[in-house]
């Protein structure tokens, strides 16, 4: 489906094209929807479905569940914890009189991962961690429906001892990403950046140094922090290239009708996040860029995350201090949310080049969740097919298969477990092998 070679030639010209036009079409998506926009038409907060899934999306739900705003909104929930305990209480009711008298919203969360395999080319175990602090300020609109606000995060990601999680797949020898953010980068920024809202929130636009995967090809399990950990099941599929965060840049999300909307963006290809401020000059003079449009369809406004379907047109310039070529593909997604409980989902991706992991790559999966249950957890399976990117490795790999399953154990108010499992069938780089199992824990803190 995804293999486009076995195509004919004029498609992958058209999808060519396509990409390559992406920053047109942003500014034409852009124009008239801001000239052709209908009253009364705003972007959604998740409804009673959604919430009985998962209840991570109020600041926009077109961004994934790792947005600032989106982070901050779930962690002031009520939620169904196991254990009624709060030893945080007295800190939150402080938190939210400094938001009252300040416009400042903050958290902090510890994160904690590690893995052991069955079997390994090196190292069999990876552990890691990320303490985040993340917040944004209400500057402008706070009495309106179309606000501007300074959205920050800054992390330190460290490993507990010789090996990150992050390059934790390659030692097994399997083409891919066992969690893309619990490496030893050290301390890094990840946001900040302007968010502001127009015409009664039909229009959301961020500049800055912002997080290309909360919004590009986003859906509610995607987050490696508390849904699917491999990249597979992320952003992207493993199939789009590039893909950073704390990279200067821009990003619009329009309403076109009552049941389409069009993101587009374009940031830095070229990111070093423990240099921050050196994305002014790696942006604007070398201007090597990866650019998206994604098209979005849902049956209503209130549904748009959860009942979903788009297609994401990606393209990406040869970036020197990077070291990639230039590419360019598309991903799709499918999910629909069913008797307030169950997520299915069908997601895919192909791409030409551009330095991502797969060239393509499909997925099929579905996660469950059940709010009247006390300590309501999470539960995701996954199913992944990947053919390796050619151009990336150097050599033609055989395709390799991935599962994976978790399940999100929400504690106390404040604290969640996540133990998973996943299978890596007939890893690329490791022939000898035709399934290794690992085995993971995941714990998140929020303060």
């Amino acid at each position: 489906m995804f293999t486009l070679k076995e195509e004919p030639l004029a498609v992958t010209d058209r999808i060519e094209g396509l990409c390559r036009c992406a920053a047109r079409w942003f500014a034409v998506f852009l124009t008239a929807a801001l000239i052709t926009l209908q009253p009364g038409l705003s972007l959604a907060e998740s409804g009673e479905d959604q919430q009985a899934i998962d209840s991570s999306q109020r600041e926009g739900a077109f961004t994934s569940p790792d947005s600032v705003g989106n982070l901050l909104s779930s962690n002031r929930e009520e939620k169904s914890a196991f254990y009624g305990l709060r030893p945080f209480e007295p800190w939150r009711e402080w938190k939210e009189k400094v938001h009252q008298n300040t416009g400042i919203q903050f958290n902090i969360d510890y994160n904690s991962l590690g893995f052991k395999a069955s079997d390994s080319l090196g190292d069999d175990s990876a552990a890691g961690g990320v303490l985040r602090f993340y917040g944004k300020w209400l500057l402008t609109g706070g009495d309106t429906n179309d606000t501007g606000s300074l959205i920050f995060k800054v992390e330190n990601r460290h490993a507990y001892g010789d090996l990150a999680p992050r390059e934790y797949g390659f030692e097994l020898g399997y083409v891919g990403v066992m969690n893309c953010c619990y490496s030893d980068q050290g301390t890094r920024g990840s946001n900040l950046y302007w968010r502001q809202s127009f015409n009664d929130q039909r229009v959301v636009t961020y500049a800055g140094f912002i997080d290309s995967t909360e919004f590009i090809d986003a859906y509610p399990l995607a987050s490696p922090w508390t849904g699917f950990s491999n990249l597979v099941f992320a952003t992207g599929s493993a199939s789009i290239g590039g893909l950073p965060d704390g990279a200067m840049g821009a990003m619009a999300a329009v309403w076109v009708t009552d049941s389409v909307y069009v993101i587009g963006g374009i940031t830095d290809a070229n990111v070093d996040q423990t240099d921050f401020f050196r994305g002014f000059d790696t942006f604007f003079n070398d201007f090597e860029t990866i650019k998206n449009i994604d098209i979005h369809w849902t049956p209503k406004r209130e549904d748009l995350f959860f009942n979903n379907t788009h297609i994401t047109f990606w393209q990406i310039d040869e970036a020197e201090e990077a070291g990639t070529d230039s590419g360019y593909g598309v991903a799709v997604s499918f999910t629909r949310a069913a008797d307030n409980k169950f997520l299915p989902f069908i997601r895919g991706g192909w791409s030409k080049d551009g330095g991502s992991i797969l060239e393509a790559s499909l997925s099929v999966g579905f996660g469950y969740q059940d709010q009247d249950v006390s300590g309501a957890g999470l539960l995701g399976i996954g199913l992944n097919w990947g053919r390796p990117n050619e151009d990336t490795f150097g050599v033609e790999l055989d395709d390799q298969y991935t599962a994976e399953v978790f399940y999100r154990w929400q504690i106390l108010q404040d604290l969640e477990l996540t133990p998973s499992i996943q299978l890596l069938v007939d890893p690329a780089l490791n022939p000898d092998e035709d399934l290794i199992t690992v085995v993971g824990l995941r714990a998140r803190v929020v303060f």
